[in-house]
C-alpha cells in the first residue's frame, strides 16, 4: 500500500500543533482580541491551506520546478533505477537523460492545472471536519484526507500527467528506453514502461513537499499570511 502523500502530512503538522487550549483560547480571544467564531476558525485554516496550494503548485510549475528542485526531483521508476548503470554501460546514457528530463517536464506541465483539483478539495472541508481534526488522534487529519480526497484527486490528476507526458515526449523516450532493455538477450527482469501511475504518485508527492515549506512559513512567520482572517486566526494562536 502506498504511503500517505505530504499532502496529509501539512494537514497534520498544522492541525495537530492546536491543543485543546489553544482551541479555546483561540475562540475565546485572548490580549483583547474580539473572540473568534467557530466559522471564522474554519475559513482561517482553508485560506492558509489554499495560499500553501497556491505557492507550492506555482513553484511546482516553473521550467525546472521538479528537474532542479532535489526535493522533489522525480527520478526513473524503481525497476528502471536498478539497471540504471547498465543502461549507461550499453550506450543508453543519454536516453536515459533525456526520459528523467521528459518525465520532471511532465510533472511541471501537470502542476499547472493541480491547483483547482487540490483548492477545490479542502473547501469541501466542514467545520465539523476542522474540529475533529483538531480534536481527534494525532493521524486523524491524515486519514480523514486520505478517505475523503485521495482516490477523486488521483483518478482527476491522472489524465493531466498522461497529457503531459505525452506532449513533452517522456511516454515515448521512457517507452523506448524500457523496450530496447527488454529485448536485450538474457535480460531477466523486465522494466515496465507505463509511466502515467508512477509519476501521478511522484508528482503529487512532490507537490505537497513544496505545500508544506509554504504552510510552515505560515505558522512560522506572520508577513507570509496574506488575508486578514489569517491574520486574525493565526495572531490569536500564536499568543
Amino acid at each position: 500500500m502506498r504511503n500517505p502523500y505530504p499532502f496529509l502530512i501539512i494537514m497534520l503538522m498544522f492541525f495537530t500543533a492546536c491543543t485543546t487550549s489553544d482551541l479555546n483560547k483561540v475562540l475565546q480571544g485572548v490580549g483583547g482580541q474580539l473572540p473568534l467564531s467557530q466559522q471564522e476558525v474554519a475559513g482561517g485554516l482553508k485560506e492558509a491551506l489554499v495560499q500553501g496550494i497556491q505557492n507550492g503548485a506555482d513553484r511546482a510549475s516553473q521550467t525546472d520546478g521538479f528537474f532542479k528542485n532535489d526535493l522533489i526531483k522525480i527520478l526513473l521508476p524503481e525497476d528502471a533505477q536498478r539497471v540504471e548503470n547498465t543502461l549507461r554501460q550499453l550506450g543508453l546514457g543519454a536516453e536515459v537523460d533525456r526520459a528523467l528530463l521528459a518525465i520532471n517536464r511532465g510533472a511541471e506541465s501537470a502542476a499547472k492545472e493541480a491547483k483547482p483539483l487540490f483548492i477545490n478539495a479542502i473547501k469541501q472541508m466542514t467545520i465539523q471536519d476542522a474540529f475533529a481534526i483538531l480534536k481527534g488522534e494525532p493521524d486523524a487529519a491524515s486519514q480523514y484526507l486520505r478517505r475523503s480526497t485521495e482516490t477523486q484527486l488521483i483518478a482527476l490528476f491522472q489524465p493531466k500527467i498522461q497529457e503531459a507526458l505525452n506532449e513533452v515526449g517522456a511516454t515515448k523516450y521512457y517507452g523506448d528506453l524500457a523496450n530496447g532493455y527488454n529485448s536485450l538477450p538474457l535480460t531477466s527482469r523486465k522494466i515496465n514502461p507505463d509511466l502515467k501511475e508512477y509519476v501521478t504518485e511522484r508528482a503529487i508527492d512532490g507537490l505537497f513537499k513544496l505545500v508544506m515549506e509554504e504552510e510552515r512559513k505560515i505558522r512560522e512567520n506572520p508577513l507570509e499570511r496574506s488575508t486578514a482572517l489569517m491574520k486574525k486566526v493565526f495572531a490569536a494562536q500564536d499568543k
